[in-house]
């Protein structure tokens, strides 16, 4: 079906074309935006926490986007307490789903690297076919189609983009959506799907970038005013231009003693400009106000109780005389007493005794040395009823007289 599709690309499908000049247009417009904005880095820090949601949510894990960029700083989830075991488990393991894709796209493993070298390699023979968008659309359906894993192929478009000129920044454009169960996997229906993901994903990451300038801005116009020897708005520029911060890279990048930096980053805290994510006294991390749903989704480190030592607490033996006698439970009424149900409880109870017996013979046996233990009873089985019990013995007793 493919090699019989390709030929017919001489007279392109309208659907595709217009497909493929509004993919090459939003890619455009977002590399001119982002190549040489002082918020690049920021940037790319949000447009990957997204492309790693958006891409998790397509493999059927949904992750919200700080917890992975807490996981990335080492930082504690904050969980709701009602959440049972099996529930924090499932939030554990989304958020490591979500750190490998991100491990991917950024610093991937030695065995994870030949993977990607490889998608790049099966991209590479695709180059005939058409521009680098058309030609990336049927490398990605023949890499899925023969089975080959999603995170390499996507490593790997961010690759192309920037090999071929379409971005200048490894900007994360993997058209996720096109992914989605509801769309038809035929490849005349799958490139246009793949090229309108593409361009989903570069609209929304040029407003992301638009939001980040607002609040650059904004903190920039709410420490106006100062000093002109102040470093306040250098400060504010760096927290714009850096996702999360430290005194002591903000006191390198200021070119100040790190108690300066400490000073300018609780002021702007103060305020309302910046936040701190970490909730900790010592190696505290900073941001706009943009990142507060970091410092929202982040708990307190654990803290060791005031006037309590290291190491578990002493186990404190406890007078059961000074407790008193437990307090005695009402007496059941009447009716509290009739909902029990005892019509199984003595049938049960003789099974109980059975089984016990049989045990307890058997332990005897294996204690004596016997070659094994006895056959154990049918519990099924009833007791042997008092009549039974005195006709053995009258026919015991019968016996013996004949004998005398």
């Amino acid at each position: 079906m493919r090699d019989a599709w390709l030929p017919s690309r001489a007279t392109p499908d309208p659907a595709l074309a217009a497909a493929l000049a509004e993919a090459a247009a939003a890619i455009a417009r977002l590399d001119e935006a982002v190549a040489t904005h002082p918020l690049r880095t920021a940037f790319l820090y949000r447009a990957r926490l997204e492309a790693v949601r958006r891409q998790a949510a397509v493999d059927g894990k949904f992750i919200d986007p700080w917890h992975l960029a807490a996981l990335l700083e080492g930082l504690r989830l904050r969980m709701d307490g009602a959440l049972r075991i099996v529930d924090r488990g499932a939030v554990f393991e989304v958020g490591r789903y979500a750190f490998t894709l991100h491990q991917w796209l950024t610093t991937p493993e030695f065995d994870e690297e030949g993977e990607v070298q490889q998608a790049e390699a099966h991209l590479a023979g695709f180059g005939g076919h058409g521009t680098p968008l058309l030609a990336a659309a049927d490398g990605m359906h023949a890499w899925l189609d023969a089975g080959g894993g999603r995170p390499p192929i996507r490593a790997a478009l961010v690759r192309y983009w920037t090999r071929h000129r379409l971005v200048r920044l490894a900007v994360p454009l993997t058209g996720p959506a096109a992914l989605r169960p509801d769309t038809p996997w035929e490849l005349e229906a799958w490139a246009p799907a793949f090229l309108r993901a593409l361009v989903e994903e570069a609209t929304d990451e040029r407003q992301q970038l638009a939001h980040l300038e607002r609040a650059w801005h904004a903190a920039r116009a709410a420490m106006a005013g100062r000093r002109r020897d102040s470093h306040t708005a250098a400060a504010v520029d760096i927290l714009a231009a850096t996702p999360l911060v430290s005194a002591t890279s903000l006191s390198t990048g200021l070119g100040v003693a790190v108690k300066t930096a400490i000073r300018l980053l609780d002021e702007l805290v103060a305020a309302g400009v910046a936040v701190e994510v970490t909730h900790r006294a010592k190696r505290r991390l900073f941001g706009l106000t943009a990142m507060a749903p970091l410092r929202d989704g982040v708990a307190a480190p654990r803290r060791p109780e005031p006037g309590r030592g290291r190491g578990r607490p002493p186990i404190i033996p406890v007078d059961e005389e000074s407790l008193g006698p437990p307090p005695a439970l009402p007496p059941l009424t009447p009716r509290e007493r009739r909902e029990f149900d005892y019509g199984d409880l003595e049938h049960w109870m003789a099974r109980l005794d059975q089984v016990l017996r049989h045990t307890r013979r058997s332990l005897d046996a294996v204690a004596k040395g016997r070659a094994g233990p006895e056959r154990p009873p049918n519990p099924e089985r009833a007791a042997p009823s008092a009549a039974t019990e005195a006709n053995v013995t009258r026919s015991s007793g019968a016996q013996q007289g004949d004998a005398g």
